[in-house]
């Protein structure tokens, strides 16, 4: 006769509550690194003008903005 092992009643890995807030998550995060690819980009054009500073620079505060609002959907998937 085999023995029936229980597993455990919860998931290894929290689950978002929404497929939604999962995908605005991910879509989030992808813009985020996008904005920063973009920016590192500039910043390595073998003449780095003032003009590729400026646009490196903008596209790295979008990142930053990408990644506050990453943030806030994270900790609003947690709870």
């Amino acid at each position: 006769m085999t023995k029936v092992i229980p597993l455990a009643g919860h998931r290894a890995a929290p689950s978002a509550s929404s497929p939604t807030e999962s995908l605005e998550l991910i879509q989030l995060h992808a813009q985020a690194h996008n904005a920063l690819s973009t920016a590192l980009h500039c910043l390595q054009q073998p003449n780095c003008s003032p003009h590729h500073i400026q646009t490196a620079t903008a596209r790295a505060m979008r990142a930053a903005t990408l990644l506050k609002r990453a943030s806030a959907a994270a900790n609003q998937v947690e709870v």
